[in-house]
């Protein structure tokens, strides 16, 4: 292009008469050539608002780019998409069916919401949840080429508005999946109560028969920057080829899109507001990581499917008078009073590290040793984790510990403390009283660890 002198802009009509000359179509591979640069990649769908001159293209290292066309672009049609959205002036974009294809395994991916379905709305600059998971579906072209996919729009909901009612429902939905002959499912969940979701659906599912595997993003469906396109990407390659027979969340392992992170639903928990590597895992490793091209590298031990005949089941019983509360300096014991009142069955302590809580204190008001007897003399079940993450919990070392052990508290070992929240309503919800505070500090799904293993600063 000459200094000084404008670059001839199309209309949304010429723009688009240029795409039909062509034979271009979203889902196509194209070639975009402005000037003396090129780009290749996946025509996406138009967004249904914005400039109507730039084209979104998936680039081959997962990234979505804008480019503005104009009448010196040229366009080129590199490949038809296997499966493509056809659009007409009226249509919104929509998910084309799939031919079945006997030689992939049988995924079904069960909608809830979250950031992975959602885009920004460009009149307000407001993110909204989609009301069609197909328009997700639209961006990822390449699952079409991993597994025969069914969809299950279940709900769309964020996840902070979930409650243990969303839980079980996902479970179940998870079980028929497996039951129904799926190989593998895929469960797309918003971020920010993502972790508390992998624990409840490690403990209600029983007997998996194949991979459980929940994926999310940190930034929307429709961001250049989005993570949503390899998460689902990877997501959808363990459920569709791994013997995985656990609960686990795929998600970023690092800022860049070299892999994504496998990590088993109870030993994991999201450590940033908005980096893509937020969801880490926690006194444990990976189970596996699965890079840009789909391929699984396993590293840590994990439960295998078996092959049987046997149905997955299902305990999704749930109490849901629990509590998680923390200590800290000054806090007052008598919450656990206000609990007690309220008729709550359980409540976990997240101490200060091994799991102390103020208990010899000179000042009697902060003191919470006799809160704590009071409680467990009320029938509340009260266990100690710690605010420090990683590490666990253990009453032998300090006298105040010990005092705590003896008031009745319980430790709980190396659980993270929103997996012993989750555990103790779900224990609580499927065995009797004395059953679930003997369970507490058992491992059952693989949250607590005889020996934690942590990867200090990638030692």
């Amino acid at each position: 292009m000459n200094a000084g002198k404008p670059t001839p802009f199309t209309d949304g009509r010429t723009s688009q008469r240029m795409l039909e000359t062509a034979g271009i179509f979203p889902g196509d591979r194209l070639r975009l050539t402005s000037g003396k640069r090129e780009f290749e990649g996946i025509l996406m769908p138009r967004p249904d608002s914005g400039d109507p001159n730039v084209l979104i293209i998936k680039l081959d290292n997962g990234y979505n780019i804008g480019l503005k066309l104009s009448l010196e672009s040229k366009l080129e049609k590199l490949e038809d998409a296997a499966v493509r959205s056809k659009m007409s002036k009226n249509e919104s974009n929509s998910h084309a069916s799939k031919k079945f294809n006997p030689g992939l395994s049988k995924v079904d991916l069960i909608y809830t919401g979250g950031t992975i379905g959602s885009k920004v709305d460009y009149a307000t600059g407001g993110v909204y949840m989609l009301t069609k998971p197909e328009e997700l579906l639209d961006s990822v072209p390449e699952i079409a080429e991993i597994a025969n996919l069914r969809l299950n729009n279940l709900m769309s909901i964020a996840s902070e508005d979930m409650s243990y009612l969303e839980w079980q429902k996902i479970a179940k939905a998870a079980a028929d999946s497996l039951n129904d002959g799926a190989k593998g499912v895929v469960i797309t969940h918003g971020t920010d109560t993502m972790h508390y979701t992998s624990a409840a659906l490690s403990f209600m599912l029983k007997d998996l028969r194949g991979p459980v595997v929940i994926v999310g993003s940190q930034r929307s469906s429709d961001r250049g920057s989005s993570d949503a396109f390899m998460n689902m990407v990877a997501g959808t390659k363990v459920a569709a080829e791994s013997d995985i027979a656990e609960v686990t969340i795929c998600m970023h392992a690092t800022t860049s899109d070299r892999h994504c992170n496998v990590i088993r639903g109870t030993k994991v928990r999201k450590m940033h507001t908005s980096r893509r590597d937020a969801f880490q895992p926690i006194n444990d490793r990976p189970i596996a990581s699965v890079n840009y091209e789909g391929k699984i590298t396993y590293v840590a031990n994990y439960s295998k499917v078996v092959g049987n005949d046997e149905k997955t089941k299902l305990m999704t019983g749930f109490e849901p008078k629990i509590a998680l509360i923390k200590v800290y300096p000054n806090s007052d014991p008598g919450i656990l009073e206000y609990y007690s009142g309220k008729g709550y069955k359980g409540v976990i302590i997240e101490g200060t590290g091994l799991g102390h809580a103020p208990v010899s204190t000179p000042h009697s008001g902060f003191n919470w040793l006799g809160q704590i007897e009071s409680a467990v003399d009320s029938g509340m079940i009260v266990g100690m984790t710690s605010q420090c993450i990683n590490g666990r919990v253990n009453e032998k070392v300090y006298r105040n510990l010990r005092l705590i052990k003896k008031a009745g508290g319980l430790f709980c070992e190396d659980m993270i403390s929103e997996v012993a929240y989750v555990k103790l309503g779900w224990l609580l919800g499927n065995y009797k009283k004395e059953e679930a505070a003997e369970l507490l500090a058992q491992n059952m799904a693989g949250e607590i660890s005889a020996k934690s293993e942590v990867d200090w600063f990638g030692e």
